[in-house]
């Protein structure tokens, strides 16, 4: 009798490893190929948008080429052609395409 309590607590253990494993070893998964990538796209990105400075030719979300002329820490004013000036937000900014020390 003393034997099969014994048996019935270890498969009791073993049933909880088998009914929450799964759902464990999932969100592992899915923390490691969505959350950790996103969380570093994230980072490179707000490293990239503190790092603008006067003179960066950059490319906004929409798909606009300039030159930045003014810079505040929410405001971005891009000259697009020699007479042209737009303002837009600086989360707007998508990639630097050249700096100005760079040419």
């Amino acid at each position: 009798m003393l034997l099969s309590a014994d048996a019935a607590a270890n498969t009791g253990a073993v049933g909880y490893l088998y009914t929450y494993g799964p759902l464990v070893l999932m969100f592992v998964v899915l923390y490691f190929l969505l959350i950790r990538p996103q969380q570093k796209r994230q980072k490179t990105r707000n490293l990239m948008l503190g790092g603008l400075k006067k003179g960066d030719k950059v490319v906004t979300i929409g798909g606009l080429h300039g030159t930045i002329m003014e810079i505040t820490d929410d405001i971005c004013v891009l000259r697009v052609n020699d007479a042209t000036k737009m303002t837009f937000d600086r989360s707007a900014v998508n990639a630097i395409s050249k700096s100005a020390a760079k040419e």
